[in-house]
């Protein structure tokens, strides 16, 4: 028996195992459900998708919710660029149940959280947006991304999010 079952309980998901990324290591792993595997990494959360597994870096989760068996996950993808900024669109939420979580739900919110460097909310024609500094996974970069609400101006967001990225690459702060 595997060090990692003996401790774990469950071995690390095959179809997982197979496209870790050199020096990836798995932290927590359990089933879904319907069978899937649903996995914790240093660089994402391994998720189920049809004929396997894909990755989710921290920095594309918007959100993500554990309630009763289920761990919800708002991911995120890139709309637009805006100088080295990136406006984000949130993708519909995807609810996984875990009948045996173990340790996935913390190290989920441990992970998400801990991507964040510092984040500020503008108010803007239309609604507004958040400017959120997340951390590369993998990396010490770290990127700007741009979250605006529906209805706000696209070209707008794009100005304010490159002379935000500017200021980020000059070593000032978003709210200055």
């Amino acid at each position: 028996m595997s060090v990692w079952r003996r401790i774990f309980g469950s071995p690390i998901p095959e179809e997982i195992r197979t496209r870790l990324s050199e020096g990836e290591h798995v932290l927590a792993a359990t089933g879904t459900a319907d069978g899937g595997p649903v996995a914790v990494t240093a660089l994402g959360l391994w998720v189920p998708e049809a004929g396997g597994a894909r990755r989710i870096g921290w920095d594309l989760i918007s959100k993500a919710g554990w309630s009763g068996d289920a761990l919800t996950v708002v991911e995120a993808e890139i709309a637009d660029r805006a100088g080295e900024a990136v406006v984000l669109r949130d993708l519909p939420p995807v609810r996984h149940v875990l009948p045996k979580p173990g340790r996935i739900p913390y190290l989920v919110r441990q992970r998400v959280e801990g991507s964040i460097r510092s984040r500020y909310r503008k108010e803007l024609p239309g609604g507004g947006a958040w400017f959120v500094v997340r951390k590369l996974p993998g990396t010490d970069g770290v990127v700007l991304q741009v979250r605006p609400d529906s209805g706000t101006e696209p070209g707008v967001v794009r100005g304010i999010a490159e002379e935000a990225a500017a200021k980020l690459a000059d070593g000032r702060g978003l709210a200055d």
